[in-house]
């Protein structure tokens, strides 16, 4: 095969051992004529990090620790690999700016993405983001890091893409001036209602964790899967949107679709809705972005309309769960209260999945740590780290 090298590009993917970072990889070994890896990065998972070198022969690994570093690096060795490798925060930074990779899927979740995810927009990357939390902690400080540097930021989240699909050409040549000048008039977010939608508010107190992780559509994390039973995976993507598309809120809504056929929708003005539909497999997405503005295979299966017959949709009921609705009254105050409500839930779903909290006590305690933070600003990264640390503090008292 001989590889076209103006179409080449070098990868760094941050988060490779999770669901998004194994679909990611997947995608990639198909198309080896047009992607080489850089770098990738996990955090303890070190043995599944090590089988991903061998494969894909990596420049770079990074992991959380000292000790899994060595285990790495001592694995690496026996195999005859060459993979130099790092630990800690500092070099995920590092990996993520780094000259030898033009684009940098951002996949670590949680908090701990947004100081790389930075460092990639710093660097003017092709940046392919599926961390969410890099944009609800930090949005408008992102994207105007994003503008002043020349990055291209190219959503990974389904619904997301879906929209960036669903939008004008014209729309990612100049995003920074936002959709309404396109002719849209509402972002439509659907949800899966994730594992407890039919589920009545006293059933809820009793959930365990093994319920709440059992994602009906999704093959995702354990944390990402609570968020989705709670919709605070959705409200976390309302502030996403808000941020990526410079919609204002009352221009982003939700609506419950049970079948996750259709991604996302956008409607215009003129009455029409376009939507994108697919088959519930992140490698869609993710192909779509690695290749933007092409189109490559992906690896997954076609869609048929004949067999999915027929398509659901609900309103959100945020009586029975109220962290939608923090996500918009977060978004409303402005400032570092979207860092604070990130923050917050982070600290209760850990405490949920180790038994130390109810499924309803993950909105309690994110409501409690909102109310009870004062306001503060969100335009340095310092600011917003103040911010989730205060909120994290508050939250485990709350618990």
């Amino acid at each position: 095969m001989v590889t076209d090298m103006a179409n080449l590009h070098t990868l760094t993917l941050l988060g490779s051992t999770g669901s998004v970072g194994e679909s990611t990889l997947a995608v990639v070994a198909l198309h080896p004529e047009r992607y080489r890896v850089f770098a990738l990065t996990a955090h303890r998972q070190w043995e599944k990090l090590l089988a991903q070198c061998a494969r894909f022969h990596p420049q770079v690994a990074v992991v959380g620790e000292a000790e899994a570093a060595a285990k790495l690096q001592a694995g690496l060795r026996a195999a005859g690999l060459a993979t130099e490798v790092f630990y800690g925060a500092a070099a995920l930074c590092q990996v993520a700016a780094a000259p030898e990779a033009d684009t940098v899927l951002a996949a670590i979740v949680g908090a701990a993405g947004l100081p790389p995810a930075l460092a990639a927009a710093e660097a003017g990357k092709r940046l392919l983001l599926a961390n969410k939390e890099a944009l609800v902690m930090a949005g408008a400080l992102f994207m105007e890091t994003v503008a002043r540097h020349g990055a291209t930021l190219l959503p990974v989240d389904s619904e997301h893409n879906a929209i960036f699909q669903s939008l004008p050409a014209a729309f990612a040549a100049q995003p920074q001036a936002g959709v309404a000048r396109h002719g849209v008039k509402k972002l439509w977010l659907t949800a899966s209602g994730g594992a407890f939608r039919c589920f009545s508010a006293a059933e809820l107190e009793t959930v365990t964790p093994e319920q709440a992780v059992s994602h009906p559509n999704w093959s995702m994390g354990r944390k990402i899967s609570v968020d989705s039973a709670s919709l605070m995976n959705k409200g976390l993507e309302v502030i996403e949107a808000r941020w990526l598309f410079n919609a204002p809120p009352e221009m982003i809504g939700v609506v419950v679709h049970p079948q996750s056929v259709i991604h996302s929708l956008v409607e215009y003005v003129d009455g029409t809705q376009l939507a994108q539909l697919g088959t519930a497999d992140m490698r869609a997405p993710i192909a779509h972005a690695l290749f933007w503005p092409e189109r490559q295979p992906s690896g997954v299966k076609s869609l048929s309309l004949f067999d999915v017959a027929r398509l659901d949709f609900e309103r959100p009921d945020t009586r029975r769960f109220p962290c939608l609705q923090l996500a918009f009254d977060a978004l409303a105050a402005g400032g570092a209260a979207a860092a604070v409500l990130n923050a917050a839930n982070e600290v209760a779903v850990a405490a949920f999945l180790e038994g130390r909290l109810s499924f309803p006590g993950i909105a309690r305690v994110n409501a409690e740590t909102l109310a009870a933070l004062p306001q503060r600003p969100a335009d340095t990264l310092e600011a917003v780290w103040a911010a989730d640390a205060e909120a994290r503090r508050e939250a485990e008292r709350l618990i």
